[in-house]
């Protein structure tokens, strides 16, 4: 039976590749340039006045727009021109890379899910929850675009196909070696000659940099060289370009010259020369924390002073000695997107599931800013949950020092909305529509009001007081080219407004 599911899978991988690809991009649409219109699911284009409607609630599927008096169909490819012509007209600008990226996301789902149908999910559940997400960042316009290169290129290291493979290893001479923080992870994966330390690449990453002159000259004037030794197996993550050693139960964190949703995903050098103050500051405010959350630490970089930012690879604490005994981590992002063996698919009754969900991830996060001044970027892909036997939240893991924000450094205001977004509209509002649509007539919020609202943080009245939440624009950042890191909100209905 399981043969002939995969088989008909197979069959059906255009249709199921539209469908994916279409749900964040019309979640993006809707909610940057579209207003209701009155009848349930349909929707005005403001710019252009069409009027566009769809089918499903927090994943939009079947999208036609009205036409000479009827409802057409669009296919995804009139969907991405239809985008486009409203973007144009709603912002005076042009823009020819971001339709391709949409393209390039539709046709790696296509690729992810004929890999998945002919791939062995891992037996491990908290890696099996790392590489589920096919649709992805649910409100980004091209969550899977992987470059445009060439499919064979990354495949093989795709989470979501359930790659698993080995790193390449390096030796890089001493006298080129940079490095800060607790890097002695690396040293056990190899063993490097008289005068090197190891440094081990993301084999995607060193295809795509390593014929640069700089790399090149390296390798022949022997301040580079390849490692003899064992191959050391990694799983990559939902990050894509940071990997988990289950063996040595540790992270890895490169550097990767693609651009993935908003940014191309670089460890660069100035996130590098910040982040023993950012993860310090974290570390130091979950130390502080009462109750059982923990925070992965990034411990440490090493890279190479002549390929700084290319080469950089950055170590990350592993589960094991943060995990409560007998749990089970989860990523909080597959729980919403769904997978085989999540707690949630045997769930009957949401209520006490919900409450011990807000209970294990709210606190941190509102300590770690009131009393620390600590933002942390706490969205679905950065939050683990731990769950006992019975499936039910018992512990939250936080991680990705790169993301966290000091006050110290920032405005309060902004760290709060940059806290908000993340936490409330990233995070709770999407557990709370999966919740929902799965238990219909159950209402989530007066237990998200009633955690907020127990937590002496002077924003929270008026958080909960207020008619909207700040909604980040990923749509019109990308059309418009800006910065990735340079968020942009709208406002969108508080559901917490709503007692």
């Amino acid at each position: 039976m399981e043969r002939v599911d995969r088989m008909h899978h197979r069959d059906r991988v255009p249709e199921r590749a539209d469908a994916y690809a279409a749900a964040p991009l019309l979640n993006c649409l809707l909610r940057e340039v579209a207003e209701p219109a009155g009848e349930q699911g349909v929707h005005r284009l403001r710019a252009g006045g069409r009027l566009l409607r769809v089918r499903g609630g927090r994943r939009p599927r079947d999208p036609e727009v009205h036409v000479g008096g009827a409802w057409h169909p669009l296919t995804h490819g009139e969907l991405v021109k239809l985008i486009a012509e409203e973007l144009r007209r709603a912002t005076g600008l042009s823009n020819a890379d971001l339709p391709e990226e949409m393209i390039d996301s539709r046709d790696a789902v296509a690729a992810i899910l004929a890999a998945r149908a002919r791939a062995t999910p891992p037996r491990d559940l908290y890696v099996r929850s790392e590489q589920s997400l096919i649709t992805g960042h649910p409100h980004h316009p091209a969550p899977k675009a992987r470059g445009g290169g060439p499919v064979a290129r990354w495949l093989p290291y795709a989470p979501e196909a359930h790659a698993c493979f080995p790193l390449t290893l390096l030796g890089v001479r001493e006298d080129t070696v940079v490095e800060e923080g607790d890097t002695s992870a690396l040293d056990t994966l190899a063993a490097a000659p008289p005068g090197y330390r190891v440094l081990p690449a993301h084999p995607w990453q060193l295809d795509l940099v390593g014929g640069r002159p700089e790399i090149r000259a390296a390798f022949e004037d022997g301040r580079l060289v390849r490692l003899d030794g064992a191959p050391r197996t990694v799983w990559p993550t939902a990050a894509i370009r940071t990997v988990y050693a289950p063996g040595h139960d540790h992270f890895l964190k490169f550097s990767l010259d693609v651009r993935i949703t908003n940014d191309v995903r670089r460890l660069w050098r100035h996130d590098l020369l910040n982040l023993r103050r950012t993860d310090a500051a974290a570390t130091a405010a979950f130390a502080a924390h009462s109750g059982p959350a923990a925070w992965l630490s990034d411990r440490g970089y090493r890279t190479a002073g002549f390929a700084f930012e290319e080469l950089a690879v950055l170590v990350r604490d592993g589960l094991a000695p943060h995990l409560r005994p007998g749990a089970t981590p989860l990523l909080a992002a597959a729980l919403v997107e769904g997978f085989d063996g999540s707690p949630l698919e045997r769930l009957t009754e949401p209520a006490a599931w919900w409450t011990e969900y807000l209970r294990q991830v709210v606190p941190p996060v509102l300590e770690a800013f009131e009393r620390h001044g600590v933002v942390l970027e706490a969205h679905l892909q950065n939050t683990l949950v731990a769950v006992d036997a019975a499936g039910l939240p018992v512990q939250a893991l936080f991680r990705d020092a790169e993301g966290v924000k000091l006050l110290t450094e920032v405005p309060r205001a902004a760290g709060w909305e940059r806290l908000v977004y993340c936490l409330v509209v990233n995070n709770l509002t999407e557990m709370a529509a999966l919740l929902a649509e799965r238990h219909p007539g159950w209402n989530p919020w007066p237990a998200a009001r009633a955690e907020l609202a127990r937590h002496p943080v002077p924003e929270i009245p008026a958080l909960l007081a207020s008619p909207t939440l700040p909604g980040k624009t990923n749509l019109l950042l990308r059309w418009t080219g800006a910065d990735g890191a340079d968020a942009r909100y709208l406002p969108l209905p508080n559901p917490l407004a709503c007692r």
